[in-house]
């Protein structure tokens, strides 16, 4: 190559570099402006609310509260005799209502955004068991899902892995902070596994690749179908392999770390429980026998038919996370208000439940009014809340940390006009381990937008 060639490849390369920088800066900008809210520093000064009523979740109702927020974490909670620390913010909330923030037990948020642009999608690895996927690792900060939620109440939020047999693990996420690994609570908090349906037909599944990818079984050869029994037996004998590595790493017989089943030691030593994707009865039935013979701490995902199994769900005191109450019915037979009243008859059954927004990013902000309709069809409005805070933070681990207001807890918390399960309740404020957040989102920021437009086309009709 000649050195004028070397010279105008070199000259291109700056070109390009410089340009990428500019596009690069110039997105950066575009992704600020359309993100909107800018995340707040950890809490520097004593933040005390006065006034409000408080909502505990779990020690009662406080009329006239006071509650006080040091370092991210919940210093005090009483009533008027509460003392204020040297130097605090005191902030009048009077007439006002606190509350827990609101925690989604089944959500994509960070790591959907839109639905048919695929490389903003990191929700599905490829085979069937991995059970060393971590959400948290893939959650975008910057995602514009987190600002509607917020907005909503729902400060934190399970990021949930699908597909496959076993997914991966369910990581908590506070809807706070610059990057995942300062939102992250608790990366690994839940193992997800997909039950197979049985009155579904024979699939085709295999830890290899799918036919036509690199190491790929020949041209025209495919995985048998597995029957539902084949696929039982296949999660049963990954858990049997899991169990070996386990037993051989504690005798000191591990040569090699294999992070799949090196992943699965806290769900085999009950460290953390097994989230089961369930609708139907035979499916919750088999799961449950499943769980207990592999002795395992179990939850149930979706629930759909799990009022047909009351009375074993709680003779076996395992819970259930209910999904999407606002659904419509699946079956011809079954009345519109399936769904919405799902949640009053578990209630009323003894069973322990949490509610989730669904699994769509998208949904994550409807949360509140997924308890909300189950107060419509006969919940208790208090059984409500706890879906959606103490017991969906039981459930995967981070009660120590959230899901209710008392001392010592992180200082997450909404002041809000009224209860944040009605839709005519404005969340007015965010707290989120003591920072006091930015409100705005993206629907704000086009209410606002469309309503100057409005207000500009009115203007000109006057003139």
């Amino acid at each position: 190559m000649h050195m004028t060639d070397r010279r105008t490849l070199r000259s291109a390369g700056r070109r390009t570099a410089t340009l990428a920088l500019v596009l690069t800066a110039a997105l950066s900008a575009h992704a600020v402006g359309a993100q909107v809210t800018i995340p707040v520093a950890p809490q520097s000064q004593p933040v005390v609310l006065r006034g409000a009523t408080i909502h505990t979740v779990t020690k009662g109702t406080i009329p006239n509260g006071t509650i006080v927020l040091d370092k991210g974490r919940i210093l005090a909670i009483g009533g008027a005799e509460v003392t204020v620390p040297r130097g605090a913010k005191v902030v009048d909330v009077t007439g006002k209502h606190i509350y827990p923030g609101l925690i989604d037990a089944y959500s994509t948020v960070g790591i959907t955004e839109i639905g048919s642009v695929e490389v903003s999608n990191d929700i599905t690895e490829l085979g069937d068991f991995n059970p060393n996927v971590r959400a948290e690792v893939a959650v975008n900060a910057e995602s514009r899902h987190i600002g509607t939620s917020r907005s909503a109440g729902v400060l934190v939020a399970f990021s949930t892995p699908e597909g496959g047999v076993i997914s991966g693990l369910s990581s908590a996420m506070s809807l706070e902070g610059w990057t995942w690994e300062e939102m992250s609570m608790k990366g690994a908090a839940a193992l997800n596994v997909n039950w197979p349906d049985p009155a579904a037909r024979s699939r085709r599944f295999g830890g290899g690749p799918p036919p036509g990818f690199p190491g790929a079984p020949g041209a025209g050869a495919r995985p048998a179908p597995k029957t539902y029994a084949e696929q039982v037996q296949a999660l049963k004998d990954f858990f049997a392999e899991a169990r070996a590595y386990r037993d051989a790493q504690q005798a000191g017989q591990v040569a090699r770390t294999d992070v799949r089943y090196a992943s699965m030691i806290p769900v085999l030593d009950r460290a953390i429980p097994v989230v089961v994707a369930a609708n139907s009865v035979s499916q919750i039935n088999d799961a449950i026998t499943w769980a207990k013979g592999e002795g395992v701490r179990l939850v149930i995902r979706g629930g759909a038919d799990a009022i047909h199994v009351a009375d074993r769900l709680k003779a076996e005191n395992i819970p259930v996370i209910l999904t999407s109450t606002l659904d419509a019915p699946q079956r011809t037979y079954e009345g519109y208000d399936g769904g919405y009243n799902a949640p009053a008859q578990l209630y009323a059954a003894g069973v322990r439940f949490a509610i989730a927004g669904g699994s769509g990013g998208l949904y994550t902000y409807r949360l509140p009014w997924e308890a909300g309709v189950a107060v419509a069809f006969g919940l208790p409005e208090e059984e409500a809340l706890k879906a959606v805070t103490i017991n969906a933070a039981e459930f995967m681990g981070i009660a120590d940390q959230v899901g209710s207001l008392e001392v010592g807890k992180q200082a997450t918390l909404l002041i809000t006009s009224g209860t944040p399960l009605n839709m005519t309740s404005d969340v007015i404020q965010a707290y989120i381990q003591g920072r006091e957040i930015d409100m705005n989102d993206m629907q704000k920021q086009f209410f606002k937008k469309y309503l100057e437009k409005i207000k500009q086309q009115q203007g000109k009709i006057a003139m």
